[in-house]
């Protein structure tokens, strides 16, 4: 099973820094992600990720607090918004725009509904 965590862990890892350069996918959810799979798997890979400069701080945030950024906040919001008027720039049915909108507002609900780091 350790092994299925460590696999896991580093596919999440990995679709995390992807989206550290990619404005659609996101990274701190995947950080996070990747971070409870090396807790069940490596107590090395686990350390390493909590104690990282950059990756760190958002795991810890949202472990002890449930607390998100508030630049990551923002960059999100906008993503969205972009990802949503690039849809409709591409002539998208409107039941689809509907769809898209409506999960959209939804995720950025859950996000502006947690504290600010």
């Amino acid at each position: 099973m350790r092994l299925i965590w460590l696999i896991c862990g580093f596919i999440a890892l990995g679709l995390g820094l992807i989206g550290v350069i990619t404005p659609v996918l996101p990274t701190v959810p995947f950080i996070i992600l990747a971070a409870f799979c090396f807790s069940r798997s490596s107590e090395r890979l686990h350390n390493w990720i909590i104690s990282h400069p950059r990756l760190g701080p958002p795991v810890i945030a949202w472990r002890e607090r449930g607390a998100i950024s508030l630049f990551a906040k923002r960059i999100s919001s906008v993503s969205m918004l972009g990802a949503w008027l690039l849809s409709l720039f591409l002539g998208l049915a409107p039941t689809i725009l509907a769809i898209q909108a409506a999960a959209m507002i939804g995720a950025a609900a859950f996000i502006w509904s947690r504290p600010s780091v």
